[in-house]
């Protein structure tokens, strides 16, 4: 067993960066629906919405987000599901 002085053999792990929000950065009021390019990055191969710890998105336009992102399937812009 290592005494008080000594470091353990195994390796620190830093932090990783927390993301910024996106919407935020670019200081984005209201998420539009029909702005399809920039919703299809919040979306994965299979086109489940990603989430809050892997978008970086804040809680406020994550949720408007998935409000835009579910408006653009009702509307066909968006798919449901791949093929």
């Amino acid at each position: 067993m290592a005494e008080r002085g000594e470091r353990s053999e195994r390796p620190q792990r830093r932090k990783p960066r927390k993301k910024s929000c996106q919407f935020c950065v670019d200081k984005v009021t209201d998420i539009d629906y029909k702005d399809v390019a920039k919703l299809r990055r919040f979306l994965s191969e299979r086109a489940k919405i990603v989430p809050r710890r892997m978008s970086g998105n804040c809680a406020k336009h994550q949720r408007q987000m998935t409000i835009a992102i579910k408006r653009a399937r009702i509307i066909a812009l968006l798919p449901f599901t791949t093929e």
